[in-house]
């Protein structure tokens, strides 16, 4: 059974440090469970959580997705109910910013990196967000994992294919 436990067991805390982080897993608040879109056999779990500088640190353990780059994002709406995932909405952009990266604090709120799967199909890291934020922001959207590359330019979905995972984004009291 892939878990996240035995995921992070895997990973070690060099992967987490490779990331640039470090987070107390006592510290986790908020968390969603992606099932598979689009007919895909893409699947997994996210956590959120904070690390000491007070950075927003997301690990993503996923599954069953074609090797190579693939587009990571929040949705607006915490809807995962239709078959193609378009009940999520759009990407989470509060501040109406046109499409790019959060990582280099340009783009929308919810435009995280893409995630690389290995020759497997699976993808297990961390990422950090680049400046201090409020997990709360993001409770009640949606996760949503594409079939391609974000292209990290073109506006508003990075050109990055069919939505094949989704899972609503929960609160986990710590």
């Amino acid at each position: 059974m892939f878990t996240l436990t035995k995921a992070l067991l895997i990973m070690g805390s060099s992967a987490l440090f490779a990331a640039g982080t470090h987070t107390d897993r006592s510290q986790v608040f908020g968390r969603a469970t992606l099932s598979p879109k689009s007919k895909s056999s893409a699947s997994g779990r996210v956590e959120f959580s904070k690390n000491e500088k007070g950075r927003m640190v997301v690990l993503v353990l996923l599954k069953g997705l074609k090797p190579g780059k693939h587009g990571f994002h929040v949705h607006e709406k915490g809807d995962c109910s239709a078959e193609d995932a378009s009940s999520a909405g759009g990407h989470f952009n509060p501040a109406g910013s046109t499409h790019g990266s959060a990582l280099s604090g340009k783009g929308h709120a919810g435009d995280f990196a893409n995630v690389v799967a290995d020759a497997k199909g699976e993808v297990k890291t961390a990422i950090e967000l680049p400046a201090p934020a409020d997990v709360s922001v993001f409770i009640g959207k949606s996760l949503v994992l594409h079939e391609k590359e974000d292209d990290l330019k073109t506006d508003p979905t990075g050109n990055s294919g069919a939505r094949i995972a989704c899972g609503v984004i929960e609160a986990k009291t710590p």
